[in-house]
């Protein structure tokens, strides 16, 4: 049976699908699909070009994420607000679940690291939808969702908890919405992206 890092490091030679956002200017290659991996995996390459924020504070509930730069130097907030790590080329962080965290590119050159998310979940199409989403014209120039409800359907997707808000409000208003989009068959329109 293959490990989660022996499927980390396959999945580095097997990608070959690039999106590119051109909202944030930042792109993916798919490195080892939720599918491909059996759901237990996702990996995927990204390329943060110079300034890019990336994502703000949050957590995951139930996600194991890791981050390994390959070139330039990734900036990540680790633990709580104000807590900075410069990644370097060849440095690795494993962030586990519940564990606060945000990353972007606060230098004058392009980098470039791979992500991998354990188990999968929904955390590709949540993505996807991210980068489908920006291709289409519906973010704002900082690359959220315009409309609510396709933000609350692919929040739940990333099973993801914003700092900064009590969770509690957090899971009433994001589930209020992802169950009224589903009502209204808004999930429909994001299929399309995954």
């Amino acid at each position: 049976m293959t490990s989660y890092i022996d499927s980390t490091k396959l999945a580095y030679q097997s990608g070959t699908e690039a999106i590119k956002n051109p909202v944030t200017g930042d792109s993916m290659v798919v490195l080892l699909s939720t599918h491909e991996s059996g759901g237990n995996l996702f990996t995927a390459k990204f390329t943060l070009p110079p300034g890019s924020y990336g994502t703000p504070l949050h957590y995951h509930n139930n996600l194991l994420e890791t981050f390994e730069v390959l070139s330039g130097a990734l900036e990540m907030e680790l633990g709580e607000k104000g807590n900075i790590k410069v990644l370097r080329p060849g440095e690795v962080v494993y962030v586990p679940a519940g564990m606060y965290h945000s990353f972007r590119n606060s230098s004058d050159k392009e980098v470039v690291f791979v992500s991998s998310v354990h188990p999968a979940g929904e955390f590709e199409q949540f993505i996807r939808a991210m980068y489908g989403l920006a291709i289409d014209g519906k973010v704002s120039p900082s690359g959220m969702p315009k409309n609510l409800l396709h933000f609350a359907l692919i929040i739940q997707k990333a099973d993801l908890v914003l700092a900064g808000l009590p969770v509690f409000l957090q899971k009433v208003i994001i589930g209020s919405l992802a169950a009224l989009a589903r009502l209204l068959g808004m999930e429909n329109s994001l299929s399309k992206y995954w």
